[in-house]
């Protein structure tokens, strides 16, 4: 069915590649301590970690990325903001949320700074959800057992109420919200990394974490 007459519709260019998995990629953060810069913008291995990490979801309809509206994206993504711009990680998940298509099941959560992620972590992830129909989302760990949530695939549905709940919790904003509380009272796998090659859910905080992640991609 053709949007109304005036009104924009968010899901125009994705007929034939709806596939019910999409992916949110949050790429407003601060950047405090690499001194505010743009920061999934900066290059690892010769590419802007954002566009590694889109490469990674290239099956993904839509890919969103929540961000400043200035930032280069291609030009199959969507580009949205969180409210009010620098609300924070929960804010952005709720506005890239708001972009999802109809029949939209499942869903990628990323962080823009994870230059090593590839299609193949993905995929380990999106198979373990599919295997276990008992959990609302399943994210990568780390090494010391740390859950990665921006690291992660979700169903839908669950993680929209998570957000109204949380949204309702706290007076009706999200700015400043944690992840952390916006996924609690879900039930979330943890999948270990175990494939060749380095670990997906490595972000970039400090110039040695750049460095690091370049070294890794020689």
């Amino acid at each position: 069915m053709p949007p109304p007459t005036g009104l924009r519709c968010p899901w125009r260019g994705y007929r034939g590649r709806v596939s019910g998995y999409a992916a949110v990629v949050l790429t407003g953060g601060a950047a405090r301590r690499l001194g505010g810069i743009d920061k999934p913008g900066l290059a690892v291995g010769g590419r802007p970690m954002r566009d590694r990490v889109l490469a990674a979801v290239a099956d993904a309809a839509p890919r969103i990325v929540v961000g400043p509206d200035t930032i280069p994206v291609p030009g199959d993504v969507r580009l949205t903001r969180e409210e009010p711009a620098g609300g924070g990680p929960v804010a952005a998940v709720a506005a890239g949320l708001a972009l999802l298509l109809p029949g939209t099941t499942t869903v990628a959560l990323l962080a823009g700074d994870l230059p090593l992620l590839t299609a193949t972590a993905v995929g380990e992830l999106r198979r373990a959800l599919a295997a276990d129909a008992t959990v609302d989302g399943i994210c990568h760990v780390d090494a010391d057992g740390r859950r990665q949530f921006l690291c992660g695939i979700w169903r839908a549905a669950p993680l929209r109420a998570a957000v109204d709940r949380l949204t309702a919790d706290r007076g009706g904003t999200l700015t400043g919200a944690s992840v952390r509380a916006l996924l609690t009272g879900l039930t979330v796998a943890e999948l270990r990394w175990s494939g060749d090659g380095p670990p997906p859910w490595f972000d970039c905080d400090t110039d040695d974490d750049v460095r690091r992640a370049e070294e890794w991609t020689r």
